[in-house]
């Protein structure tokens, strides 16, 4: 599992500087998962969480002042969920939280793209690249 983190980790740190929109995510319930025993998070869970947030604010922020948006971007997201949280729902409904509070965090403030939006965006992808070089550099193998 945490090889399959690092690998989508890896594939998310190019995709900071250009973030994209996408719509929030949805939280799925799929009575065919099969659930495991339920296991204590891993260390680097409050990260993680975090990462999902600041990710769900910059695609708002992102989509705000680029109309073009990088369709790539859902898909990494959602490759991070998969990978990360099978048979854990708990876990994937909490990430997937995060993400959707940060992008309505954001979406609750800023309906037109400004300065501060801009410098908002920014400061927020220098947060997630500084998490994913920590989780990557402390948690890898």
């Amino acid at each position: 599992m945490m090889r399959r983190l690092l690998l989508i980790l890896t594939l998310l740190t190019p995709l900071l500087p250009a973030i994209g929109h996408q719509p929030v995510l949805a939280q799925e319930s799929d009575a065919a998962t099969t659930v495991e025993p339920k296991l204590p998070p891993p260390p680097y869970e409050p990260r993680l969480l975090r990462l999902a947030e600041i990710i769900g604010s910059i695609q708002y922020l992102r989509n705000l002042c680029n109309s073009e948006g990088e369709p790539g971007w859902r898909e990494s997201m959602q490759a991070l969920l998969d990978s990360e949280t099978v048979g854990e729902p708990d876990r994937r409904e909490q990430l997937t939280a995060g993400y959707n509070r940060g992008f309505r965090a954001f979406a609750s403030v800023y309906t037109t793209c400004t300065a501060s939006a801009l410098v908002a965006e920014e400061r927020y992808r220098r947060e997630a690249a500084t998490l994913i070089t920590e989780i990557v550099a402390r948690y890898g193998n």
